[in-house]
């Protein structure tokens, strides 16, 4: 029933067969042939077929919510049994918006010098895959803007609070400034994030709060991106305090705070609400608890 459920939870999500037993690392027909015999099972139709995949029928919706909470509780009771005869091992995928990824580290460093045995992944992902990964359990955590957006159903634990810096070149405009406006900002050529990303939905609301509109001629999903561009003196750009310390080496580069108004918005750590918990996660929300509590104190 457990490996049915992952099947169907995976036909749900890339809503392809082929897609999703690829995905399951078996065959279409087998896949096919789990989802059928779990509606035989259930006595229910939960996918609407034509010539291809065409949906989720109402009771399949439901069912999905249940395959989640039932794969969900299959994995933290075999995580719960290793880690009682092995200590917490097993491998991590935390997902992370690309702002936060400067200071992902501040986590995993000292998380891994208590667990040596956990592997981890860290993946870049906007505000709203994060929320879709966790809730299909293709991640075990992510790092994202916990004010802006509405959450839904999960565990937070604030991080730190974002700031935003005008990021640019040593005798660029405003390089020398102590502080600058975001109306200011919006007058030099800038490279953004994607317009998918949370981050760049915050600076186009300042943006407007403060009576002008931006269009940058240069966007990018990758912070590294629009760090090289700065470089190059075409582009300015605007980004969170903690992205532009992890460039804080580059001699030629300046940060200035704009102000008026000082606009700041919360990032943490955001885990799928269940109870109780996995090990792993368990420690991990303890270990950004402690983070947490560094960081304001």
């Amino acid at each position: 029933m457990i490996d049915k459920l992952e099947m169907f939870i995976a036909l749900a999500r890339e809503r392809h067969f082929g897609r999703a037993a690829e995905d399951c690392g078996v065959t279409q027909p087998t896949l096919s042939a789990a989802v059928k015999q779990l509606e035989d099972q259930l006595g229910v139709m939960l996918v609407r077929r034509g010539s291809r995949f065409q949906g989720l029928t109402p009771e399949g919706k439901r069912v999905l919510e249940w395959a989640r909470r039932i794969v969900g509780d299959a994995r933290s009771m075999h995580q719960e049994m290793r880690a009682a005869k092995h200590g917490l091992s097993g491998h991590m995928r935390i997902a992370v918006i690309p702002t936060a990824m400067a200071m992902v580290n501040e986590l995993t460093g000292p998380f891994f010098d208590k667990h040596p045995n956990l592997t981890f992944s860290i993946l870049s992902r906007s505000s709203v895959e994060i929320l879709s990964l966790l809730e299909n359990l293709e991640v075990d955590a992510g790092i994202t803007y916990l004010d802006n957006e509405p959450l839904g159903r999960v565990a937070t634990v604030p991080l730190f609070t974002e700031h935003y810096r005008l990021v640019t070149i040593e005798g660029a405009p405003f390089a020398d400034r102590e502080s600058v406006t975001w109306k200011e900002v919006a007058t030099l050529p800038l490279c953004l994030l994607t317009p998918e990303m949370q981050n760049r939905r915050i600076i186009n609301h300042h943006l407007a709060a403060a009576g002008t509109n931006v269009a940058p001629t240069l966007e990018s999903d990758s912070m590294i991106a629009l760090f090289s561009h700065v470089r190059t003196g075409r582009w300015a750009s605007i980004m969170p305090h903690k992205a532009v310390e992890i460039f804080s080496g580059w001699s030629e580069v300046r940060s200035v705070p704009i102000t008026n108004p000082e606009a700041s918005h919360s990032v943490g750590l955001v885990a799928a609400y269940r109870e109780p918990y996995t090990p792993v996660i368990t420690a991990f929300l303890d270990e950004a608890r402690r983070h947490a509590r560094k960081e304001s104190g």
